[in-house]
């Protein structure tokens, strides 16, 4: 069996240790449909050489626009093993985003997953006509290839074309680049991080290493698989013969979590929150001995440690935590759930103790595009894990903690470099080809790493202090009432903070104080709330350092998104997009 270096070679690791077995699935209509290991493998073979009969050759760039199915992975295996580069996209940009994408990535083909979808994309292309040589559909749309077709044409023409797929195949190193992954960015245009196979090959494996399920257990996909976290993580699932079942879209996710019974699934922390916000809202449904009992057993989970285990007291008080509340939470994700793989922000301490407590692991990790993207991850074992923090550097990979506290990384699993952008490569990747992440951080116990972070988010008080904005902005998300908050203060005397609360939680606080209010402006504006909100604020103010306190806050009524702009695609703050919506509100406060 050919070794795992690139990744279409997962597909013959697939067909020697687990033939026949269902690797993909995804649902159409009310059913779920499933592709086994050999109609993968068929299939891509197929699809391959439907490409190059359409004049695909190594080095082109085929741009995919689609949401998450298991047609994703064919697309992506077929052109890996021919060496046309895939450049996917995120879904939901608008039509001036994709201009500049397809523009510079030159792409020569596109495959497009939907109608709706092709409808932000018919301009652009019809505009880069004589470059984009062909459009694929991976749904009916009229007057576009449909996908099926080419399956079939490729099907024909295999006899004579998978001794050429195999010489391609053989010709493709580990250092060859196979895809390109344009960041989400919080600030400025989009990147074209280059990744060679090494990167994403070696990432899947080390990470493998890190869980323990097999090829008996199913796992679910609901996060954009155009971002590299989750595709790495896809390749990770293949590599170990785990079923990967694709959420129809992230509205249903809960759902399809209960119909398949996936036993691990992978993450942004914002998920996890609003999980957790969903469950403790029907806590005010509860009176009596049940609400005692819900809340003792909140008190249990938001103390969890993995060292407490050791103390019979504390176990006992989880064993009867999880059979009277906490096992009402694992049903809620479908009963199966074991691991749950975190990243793409920092996630909350409280909440990976609560779903700690209520039975799963929680693997919070860390990394970026020009990873691979893996740097550090809590492993399953109680030793290698640590709440917060990121986890023991990743095996391969080589981590160290510069003077000013930046991390830097090297290893098989770094970039090659930013597409067309040679000048940025070098600003980033030292003589020494350390990656400059631009992330703060430091190695508890010499092992755990955790993030402070981001070096261009800390800024200077006018006494000289530095704050570190997103300790404190994390700290503050698990007041129940506030939903996003941005620290601001720059050269400013003290420090102040605009945030986006919970409306549904504050709109039941208020009818429980009896409050009035015919819009969500007039509930933010009424005093009861401000001064009940500064009081939330100022008791998290006891758990900071006194230079850290907030003194002011601005109430804002609008819900932070990516569909407004103030949150990345991967769900980060953009702090430049809430300072200028917000800057008269943020001037008010000095």
């Amino acid at each position: 069996m050919q070794k795992v270096t690139r990744t279409f070679d997962i597909l013959d690791r697939l067909k020697h240790e687990f033939p026949n077995k269902k690797v993909l699935t995804g649902k159409k209509g009310k059913e779920w449909i499933s592709y086994t290991t050999s109609e993968y493998i068929h299939k891509t073979n197929a699809l391959s050489a439907a490409f190059i009969d359409l004049g695909l050759t190594q080095g082109d760039k085929v741009v995919t626009v689609c949401n998450n199915c298991p047609e994703w992975n064919i697309v992506d295996m077929a052109l890996a093993q021919i060496g046309a580069i895939h450049v996917p996209l995120y879904p939901n940009l608008n039509e001036e985003e994709y201009q500049f994408l397809l523009n510079h990535s030159e792409c020569k083909m596109v495959v497009v997953g939907n109608a709706v979808l092709y409808g932000r994309l018919k301009n652009v292309i019809n505009n880069r006509e004589q470059e984009i040589k062909q459009t694929i559909a991976l749904s009916p749309i009229e007057d576009l290839t449909n996908i099926n077709d080419l399956l079939t044409k490729g099907e024909s023409l295999l006899p004579e074309m998978l001794d050429k797929i195999e010489e391609i195949k053989s010709k493709i190193t580990e250092d060859d680049l196979f895809t390109i992954i344009y960041t989400s960015g919080t600030t400025g245009a989009s990147k074209g991080v280059m990744v060679p196979h090494r990167a994403m090959v070696t990432n899947a494996i080390a990470s493998s290493k890190c869980q323990p399920l097999t090829h008996h257990h199913k796992t679910i996909s609901f996060l954009p698989i155009n971002h590299v976290y989750e595709r790495m993580l896809n390749y990770h699932m293949q590599y170990k013969g785990i079923e990967i079942c694709y959420a129809q879209n992230i509205g249903t996710v809960i759902k399809d979590l209960q119909e398949v019974k996936a036993d691990i699934f992978t993450t942004v922390p914002r998920f996890l929150e609003k999980v957790y916000d969903g469950i403790m809202s029907k806590r005010k449904n509860l009176t009596g001995l049940k609400a005692k009992i819900f809340d003792w057993a909140i008190s249990v989970g938001e103390k969890f440690d993995y060292h407490k285990l050791k103390n019979p007291i504390y176990r006992l008080q989880l064993i009867i935590a999880q059979k009277l509340v906490f096992s009402k939470w694992q049903e809620a994700l479908g009963g199966n759930v074991k691991i749950i793989i975190a990243g793409g922000a920092a996630l909350q301490p409280r909440l990976a103790r609560i779903f700690s407590a209520v039975g799963i692991s929680i693997q919070e990790g860390y990394g970026l595009s020009e990873t691979g993207p893996v740097i550090a991850v809590n492993k399953y074992e109680t030793e290698d894990r640590m709440i917060g923090t990121v986890g023991p550097i990743l095996e391969g990979v080589s981590c160290k903690i510069a003077e000013d506290g930046e991390i830097l990384c090297k290893g098989p699993n770094l970039m090659l470099g930013y597409y067309k952008d040679q000048a940025y490569t070098n600003d980033v990747i030292d003589k020494e080809g350390w990656f400059h992440t631009g992330d703060i951080g430091v190695l508890v116990d010499n092992k755990f790493l955790k993030i402070t972070d981001r070096k261009k988010s800390i800024f200077k008080l006018s006494s000289g202090k530095y704050i570190a904005p997103q300790i404190i902005e994390n700290k503050l998300k698990e007041s129940p009432y506030i939903e996003q908050i941005m620290i601001v203060g720059e050269k400013q005397k003290y420090v102040g903070a605009v945030i986006s609360p919970n409306i549904d939680m504050l709109k039941s606080w208020a009818k429980e104080n009896e409050i009035v209010f015919k819009s969500i402006d007039e509930l933010i504006s009424s005093e009861k709330v401000i001064k009940f909100i500064r009081q939330e604020v100022k008791s998290f103010n006891k758990l900071l350092s006194p230079h850290e306190h907030i003194k002011k806050i601005v109430l804002v009524a609008d819900e932070w998104s990516t569909a407004t702009n103030e949150l990345s695609a991967t769900l980060k703050l953009k702090r430049n997009v809430v300072a200028e919506k917000y800057e008269k509100e943020i001037q008010s406060m000095f």
